[in-house]
């Protein structure tokens, strides 16, 4: 037994050695892709290489991203990832007997050009022109708003009805707080601030507030949405976080992109069928968002409706969507706007 713990030993050190004095095996390696490039598209097929500086044996290679093992043959991989954006490819193999583990940041992008839609208007309905509206969402078909500190005035939360803009109650935040994004699930309503790293939990129907929470790696608080099961917070980054709705835990993100580049301008969101549709911050737009891998697959054109409201000093950007699940149509406002418009989305031919 002795002998072969020996044997052992020895040859590690001579491993060792022989790897210049190296202390970690993984250092005579390096992974390499032969294109020299660092960004691709979901589904491309890449060749990685791994560098060998001692031209050591290579065996049980593998290859992964987000835990995940990648397709290769034949000394090609195929990028066949769920989630977009800034990744890390992990090379595994053995040589000599040790594991090793190498890795490289590469930008997946999405795989097709977004598909462009316009809009038509079903019906226009009034809305409070000192409304600086950040949330907009139906819940059991009443319509919920969530507005920002605007003008001066406070934020607040309100449950409206959507046809009149009769409000059937309302609850101010405190001053220091600038009311941002909204959702509603299981008979809570969800509302984010913008910048104080704080988010309230109120009942739906009374809107008595009864719990807080603090935010985790996300930077500020924009636009909520959720999938029957889980919420999507969005913070002005190319990021959109997963909380758990139960314990508003940031459990996952996915990474905002086209199929050029990576985006970071999504502010209110709404989502429908496997979707997230979000205002693009400061544009007449709205993008259709995979809710699960973060493609953008639709950009909506949305100008024109700031033209036909009511314009005034105080008028402000487009910003809030709400999907109405039984009437299959889309509603938009914005900032001090005094109409809300119920929309059909169109797509360009």
């Amino acid at each position: 037994m002795n002998f072969i713990k020996y044997f052992i030993l020895n040859g590690l050190v001579l491993f060792f050695l022989s790897c210049g004095g190296e202390r970690d095996p993984a250092s005579l390696f390096s992974l390499q892709l032969t294109s020299g490039e660092k960004e691709f598209q979901q589904f491309d097929t890449i060749r990685p290489v791994i560098g060998n500086k001692k031209d050591f044996p290579i065996d049980s290679i593998s290859f992964s991203i987000a835990g995940k093992d990648l397709p290769y043959k034949n000394d090609l991989l195929v990028l066949e990832v769920s989630k977009l954006g800034v990744q890390t490819l992990k090379a595994h193999f053995r040589s000599e007997g040790n594991s090793i583990e190498l890795s490289k940041e590469i930008r997946i992008l999405a795989p097709s050009t977004p598909e462009l839609y316009t809009y038509e208007i079903i019906n226009e309905y009034p809305h409070d022109i000192k409304a600086f509206t950040q949330g907009l969402e139906f819940y059991r078909d009443t319509l919920y708003e969530s507005t920002g500190s605007g003008g001066g005035a406070k934020s607040f939360i309100r449950k409206l009805d959507f046809k009149t803009g009769q409000v059937f109650n309302q609850v101010d935040l405190e001053p220091k707080f600038f009311g941002e994004g909204i959702t509603l699930l299981n008979n809570k309503l969800y509302q984010l601030t913008w910048q104080n790293k704080i988010g309230f939990l109120y009942n739906a129907s009374d809107l008595k507030r009864i719990d807080q929470f603090q935010y985790g790696e996300s930077k500020e608080g924009w636009g909520l949405c959720n999938d029957g099961t889980r919420i999507f917070k969005s913070d002005g980054t190319e990021r959109i976080w997963l909380l758990n709705p139960e314990t508003l835990v940031e459990e996952d993100n996915i990474q905002i992109v086209t199929n050029k580049s990576i985006f970071n301008k999504a502010n209110e969101l709404e989502y429908v069928d496997g979707k997230i549709y979000a205002n693009v911050w400061q544009k007449e737009s709205m993008m259709i968002i995979d809710a699960a891998s973060g493609a953008i697959e639709g950009v909506v054109n949305l100008g024109g409706l700031k033209e036909k409201v009511k314009q005034h000093p105080k008028l402000d950007v487009l910003n809030g969507i709400a999907y109405h699940p039984k009437r299959k149509t889309f509603f938009v406002t914005g900032k001090n706007w005094d109409t809300l418009f119920e929309i059909e989305l169109k797509r360009k031919e």
